[in-house]
């Protein structure tokens, strides 16, 4: 028995007509047209009817390819058995389908005469009768040879069979995929269905199935092949996959995991992998990537206002493969805080980054950047020379540690009374990402936990900067429309004293990503001049609901709480708490971001409410 639906072309559709002949006589006269109207019905399942009405071409080409009396006639009888095939696909094995041409059932020998009279719109009424759905019954499976019953038995188990389920074709194909999933997960890439047998028993009102199941030899990985890079080094391709495949059984998950290594490195418009299509004498399945470079070098730039602070610019340059082994330089400026057209008290920020994604062969990348400041800020005002080294090690495919120097030296300090400065640090933290999107997740925890020691060469103090965040998604409805996002953000300073901490290494909260609807480091002890102060610890939770409204368009409603204090303990302070809302719209790079917040509980000077667009989502 056929389990799919197959739409084929109008046989009947008329044929073109004749050209007038080369001698000039009179041309063949065209047959006229016969207006139609087409109603669908399937009592009251209106699920059904519009099934009927997507597979009949008595409706899909009424507009497209009109067509005269006999091919009327033609194009609906030939819908009969379509239909009937999408009955049975919905698993209603004993519905009929009939159908009407202007009130005359199909084989009324009236039917051709009056056609032909006809002259207005002829109405035609196709009527699915679908009756008793019927079951799933009796489900076997056997293993193709016998000696692989084991493998294909655990298969069957892990696919959860249908039995009982109703009788859709969409129920026994996606069965069938997943025990042939699960042996390609076991290690048996060359998976196949050798038969599949149906019986309907009109009695019972029940479809038997036996599936004839070839697992075909396991496999592991052989030595990758990477394909059509010319300018990038092929070892460092290699080893990029051979990390996650060489000499592991063969898995569909490891392939992928290997082709995103590629993707992250950052020079491919588009990574493809082609498999082997048999297992070599000695076991392993041979596996090559494909690959398609991108262009060298990319400029961009951005420009934004902000209603407190005015505009901001900011430019790149990016060269994507340095030396040939995907190492990625990034050269960009920013100037930000142009209020009023003055770039005096503007803040200038310039940076130079360069990416290698291994370090001596080894799955190490590292991350180096130098970079000048001078900051402008409600909280301090900073000059300096920022220089990090910071190493990026995969312990897992989700958990990443991270390592290295940073140094700062400069001026910082509060109207305009800079005092020189001097900081060195070490950073040392882990970071988890089992979300399923950067910009625009839906399901996932994404979590980090960081201690960064610094010390002060100024006047020989030192303190532990502690930092841990972590936000996790919850897709209520399975289809991404209803989500729920929660995050949550704790730091400390530890071993100084308040004013030993170095104000740009103090804690602040306030601004988009941070508690909407204050002003970016407001939030928190201020001196006399109602400028923020900063503090040795913070807290901050965040609670979203993101709405699918239709199409790209969404919505988002949301509640944002911190507090920062000059104790050394979190969640010490006043809790600030800003609530509103938002709207989403998606697009290919994520999903562009407008959102209103307003203080429930703001300090003196606080705004009543604060604007922020960007792209992504606030976290």
């Amino acid at each position: 028995m056929p389990l799919s639906l197959a739409q084929g072309e109008d046989e009947d559709a008329p044929a073109t007509p004749p050209s007038p002949s080369a001698e000039g006589g009179p041309a063949t006269p065209e047959p006229a047209t016969l207006p139609y109207s087409v109603e669908v019905t399937a009592g009251d399942d209106s699920d059904l009817a519009d099934l009927g009405r997507a597979v009949a071409q008595t409706v899909t080409l009424r507009e497209r390819a009109p067509t005269d009396a006999l091919g009327l006639l033609g194009r609906v009888r030939s819908d009969l058995p379509r239909l009937q095939e999408a009955l049975r696909a919905e698993g209603y094995w004993g519905g009929q389908v009939s159908a009407t041409i202007d009130g005359l059932p199909l084989d009324d020998p009236a039917l051709p005469a009056r056609l032909a009279a006809a002259t207005g719109p002829v109405p035609v009424v196709i009527t699915l009768a679908p009756r008793q759905r019927y079951r799933i019954g009796h489900v076997t499976v056997v293993a193709e040879p016998s000696g692989a019953a084991a493998e294909v038995r655990n298969a069957a188990l892990a696919a959860d069979l249908p039995e009982g389920q109703p009788a859709r074709a969409e129920a026994v194909l996606a069965a069938e995929s997943a025990m042939l999933d699960a042996l390609r997960a076991g290690g048996h890439p060359l998976a196949t269905t050798a038969g599949r047998d149906i019986t309907v028993d009109h009695d019972r009102q029940a479809m038997d199935i036996t599936w004839r199941i070839a697992p075909g030899p396991r496999a592991r990985f052989a030595t990758p092949e990477v394909r059509g890079q010319s300018r990038t080094d092929t070892g460092l391709l290699r080893r990029t996959a051979a990390r996650q495949l060489e000499g592991r059984d063969y898995s569909p998950a490891a392939v992928e995991r290997a082709r995103r290594a590629l993707v992250s490195l950052g020079v491919f418009d588009s990574v493809r992998v082609e498999a082997g299509t048999t297992v070599g004498p000695d076991g392993t399945l041979p596996i090559a990537f494909v690959v398609s470079e991108r262009p060298l070098r990319a400029l961009g730039g951005s420009i934004a206002y902000e209603t407190n602070f005015g505009l901001a610019v900011s430019v790149f340059w990016e060269h994507r493969n340095l030396f040939g082994g995907a190492e990625r330089l990034r050269l960009e400026a920013e100037a930000s805080r142009i209020s009023d057209g003055s770039f005096g008290n503007a803040t200038y920020r310039t940076f130079a980054t360069l990416t290698q994604p291994e370090i001596f062969e080894r799955n190490i990348r590292l991350i180096s950047r130098i970079g000048l400041v001078k900051e402008n800020l409600e909280a301090y005002d900073r000059e300096a020379f920022v220089a990090s080294s910071i190493a990026e090690h995969p312990l897992t495919e989700r958990l990443t540690l991270q390592f290295g120097p940073s140094f700062e030296t400069g001026r910082i300090g509060r109207y305009e009374e800079l005092d020189p400065y001097t900081l060195v640090g070490f950073l040392g933290g882990l970071r988890w990402d089992s979300t399923n999107s950067l910009l625009n997740p839906s399901r996932g925890i994404r979590a980090s936990v960081s201690a960064t020691p610094y010390y002060s060469i100024d006047d020989s103090s030192s303190y532990v900067r502690l930092m841990a965040t972590g936000s996790t998604y919850f897709d209520l409805t399975g289809d991404q429309g209803s989500i729920l996002a929660l995050r949550t953000a704790v730091g400390s300073a530890l071993g100084a004293s308040f004013d030993q901490i170095t104000l740009d290494k103090r804690f602040y909260a306030g601004g988009g990503g941070s508690v909407r609807g204050y002003t970016y480091q407001s939030i928190g002890p201020r001196d006399s001049g109602n400028r923020p102060l900063g503090g040795a610890s913070l807290l901050e939770l965040s609670a979203e609901w993101r709405q699918r409204i239709s199409g790209p368009w969404g919505a988002v409603a949301f509640v944002d709480a911190g507090t920062v204090s000059e104790d050394e303990t979190p969640g010490t302070g006043t809790l600030r708490v800003g609530v509103g809302a938002g709207l989403r719209y998606l697009t290919s790079i994520g999903p562009i971001r407008v959102d209103v917040g307003v203080p429930l509980n703001p300090q003196q000077g606080d705004p009543a409410y604060g604007l922020y667009v960007g792209i992504g989502q606030a976290f």
